[in-house]
């Protein structure tokens, strides 16, 4: 591992906004604030997650825009998440925090009806392996357990495919969708978040290639079922999907 790696993580282990576990620890000790994440940001606010938040600056932009709203970033690689802890303890931004994990396993730091919203930006397609789709039911099984009544999921992707298949999902388990685009920057929502760019994304705007968005309602639905639908997969090479700036 890099020296600069090692630093990072020795750096981050001091943060008080980021919580680091793995299995072992999970399954031997739970985690302390399941359930009680309002006592870790000391008020009742919703509480909203970043999935695959790579070096947090979505996380961080959606907290300085809403300091009514707690933000969670989640993702497994500590080094890219550092940026992102760093800087919000810099900037004072006492509602954000950060999680070093797997996806798979949030609900181990989350009960039910727990989370408001889940952001899902530009994650890997995953064409091959249906099971890894962060919006496979896979995955939907488990944002509906911790979701609260009412809660919503936002993917924003580049991937035609992944947005083709998400509609389908959605679809197949009768959900409702909120607001659906394939050209979100000419679609004339006006909304906030719109200021947030990734800098992935501005590179594929840059290209002239659209944004893709979906806002959709998670219902706790039991069982879930995949959609069995053949998706012409991405023709394009992607870019690096873990460096985020704000416009």
């Amino acid at each position: 591992m890099a020296k600069n790696k090692l630093a990072k993580f020795a750096d981050m282990a001091t943060y008080h906004n980021v919580f680091q576990y793995n299995f072992e620890m999970l399954k031997e000790e739970g985690f302390p604030y399941k359930g009680k994440w309002h006592t870790y940001f000391g008020n009742n606010n919703p509480v909203v997650l970043e999935l695959g938040c790579g070096k947090g600056e979505y996380t961080v932009g959606l907290a300085r825009k809403f300091p009514e709203k707690n933000f969670i970033g989640i993702d497994i690689k500590g080094a890219r998440m550092w940026t992102g802890a760093r800087q919000a303890l810099q900037e004072g931004l006492t509602n954000a925090a950060f999680l070093r994990t797997r996806i798979e396993l949030i609900h181990f730091f989350f009960s039910q009806d727990e989370v408001s919203e889940i952001w899902i930006t530009f994650p890997d397609p995953q064409m091959k392996k249906t099971n890894k789709r962060l919006t496979s039911t896979r995955f939907m099984d488990q944002y509906s357990r911790i979701l609260k009544d009412g809660g919503f999921i936002h993917l924003k992707t580049d991937s035609y495919f992944l947005y083709r298949y998400t509609k389908e999902m959605i679809e197949k388990n009768q959900l409702e969708i909120l607001f659906d685009t394939d050209d979100l920057y000419h679609s004339g929502l006006d909304e906030d978040m719109l200021e947030i760019r990734t800098f992935y994304e501005q590179q594929w705007l840059a290209r002239g290639l659209n944004i893709k968005y979906i806002r959709f309602l998670c219902s706790q639905k039991h069982p879930w079922t995949e959609p069995e639908v053949e998706i012409e997969k991405d023709a394009y090479r992607s870019f690096g999907r873990d460096a985020r700036i704000m416009i």
